[in-house]
């Protein structure tokens, strides 16, 4: 089943990942999707790591992906297309309450921290978070990458027919 045309659907920003299993199935969601993935460092661990390469497994090759010294080098050179969803799990607007477009930018932070407090604050319109349970503090990186991609992707489906 395809699901995208030849143009990139969406933009996956991680900004400061440090757990290359996380980043490995990320960008292995991105090569089946056709997103484009956005690096942002300091990374915590080489992008030739074994657990990198090993959770993207042979994707490696159909991924587009670009790394960006750090997130004010990103913020500087970003397209002006593309609306910025900045996910936080202290947001107060759900994902199901977003609208996505094609060339949109989905932000996500560190496993152990999240998004910058700065960034987050200079951009307070944009945050989205993923419903949990209360008293849940977070879901894994990849996973939230997944299930914000998809939800995304059937936005973007539904909207061009």
């Amino acid at each position: 089943m395809a699901l995208i045309g030849p143009n990139p659907p969406l933009n996956v920003v991680l900004v400061e990942p440090r757990i290359p299993p996380n980043t490995g199935n990320v960008a292995r969601t991105c090569a089946v999707t056709g997103c484009r993935l956005h690096l942002v460092g300091p990374l915590g661990f080489s992008l030739a790591d074994k657990d990198l390469r090993r959770a993207g497994l042979d994707y490696w090759g159909q991924l587009w992906r670009r790394h960006h010294e750090n997130l004010e080098t990103f913020v500087a050179e970003a397209p002006p297309t593309g609306a910025w969803h900045l996910f936080t799990a202290r947001s107060t607007r759900s994902l199901w309450e977003s609208r996505f477009a094609p060339g949109d930018f989905l932000f996500f932070g560190s496993e152990p921290e999240g998004l910058p407090a700065k960034f987050l604050a200079a951009h307070p319109g944009r945050t989205v978070g993923i419903p949990m349970r209360d008293g849940s503090r977070s879901l894994n990186l990849s996973t939230s990458v997944g299930i914000a991609v998809y939800e995304a992707l059937r936005q973007v489906a539904a909207a061009i027919g």
